[in-house]
């Protein structure tokens, strides 16, 4: 497709950050949003900026992390949506010695970045292919195919959106159903406040090269137009997926010096 106005994305996490811009952006081509999040109120708050600039949108409040949570979800809205789009969106990152990682902060980004997208990916994608029509877009990092210290769940779980959307493109070829994984850098949002927020976490050095969320907006079109498996943002850092190969002997040395400083 090439005319996606009028029809349907749903983000999830789109109370604040990517999710949110990634709302207002699709609306302003035209497009129906539907925004979950667990944060009822922020969600009100975008959605009346939304329907101010006379956007479409619905919220439907969500904890993502919760499996129950999730297959309400998917009732609430297919009661009187189809969803075209589902941009899996949702997710967190901590940053620290993983020897310090909490548990049940452990348990969470389980659930969120990885268990979520794969079953809400499960129960929409059934009905797309039903309609021969649809696209499953999972946010991914440059992370899942760099793995570096102080991010060593937080690179797993990108690394399994990576392998989880390989799969899947290929198993949808010819389907009229896409499947993409959007690699990104680092983004100027909120992102980092709540890794320093979290038990034990501290500051990601990736925050000084963040670029613009605008940036990240304009190559979601790209992708919803001209769909591929893999896009990164910026497109420079396609590079990434040779880093390890020819870098990771040096940063085996030099990561481990610049976590002892991030973490005094």
């Amino acid at each position: 497709m090439t005319d996606w106005s009028g029809k349907t994305a749903l983000i999830t996490g789109a109370s604040s950050g990517i999710g949110a811009s990634f709302a207002r952006f699709l609306a302003e081509k035209g497009l129906h949003v539907l925004l979950t999040a667990r944060r009822k109120d922020r969600m009100l708050d975008l959605a009346r900026e939304i329907a101010g600039l006379s956007g479409r949108v619905d919220i439907f409040p969500a904890d993502v992390g919760k499996p129950a949570e999730r297959v309400k979800l998917f009732e609430s809205i297919s009661k009187s949506h189809t969803v075209d789009i589902l941009i899996n969106n949702a997710g967190f990152g901590w940053y620290g010695y993983f020897s310090r990682m909490p548990w049940e902060t452990a348990r969470q980004m389980f659930a969120v970045n990885m268990e979520a997208v794969a079953h809400l990916t499960s129960l929409f994608l059934p009905g797309m292919q039903e309609r021969k029509c649809g696209h499953i877009i999972n946010i991914g990092s440059i992370a899942g195919g760099f793995p570096n210290q102080g991010v060593a769940l937080y690179s797993a779980s990108k690394a399994f959106l990576d392998a989880f959307t390989t799969s899947l493109h290929r198993e949808l070829r010819g389907s009229g159903v896409h499947a993409s994984v959007m690699r990104l850098g680092a983004v100027k949002t909120e992102f980092f406040d709540q890794a320093r927020s979290q038990e034990n976490g501290g500051s990601v050095p990736a925050e000084r090269l963040a670029v613009n969320v605008n940036t990240i907006n304009h190559a979601l079109w790209r992708l919803i137009i001209h769909p591929r498996r893999v896009m990164y943002v910026p497109g420079w850092l396609w590079i990434s997926q040779f880093a390890d190969p020819f870098l990771g002997n040096i940063v085996d040395s030099l990561g481990p010096v610049l976590l002892r400083k991030t973490q005094k």
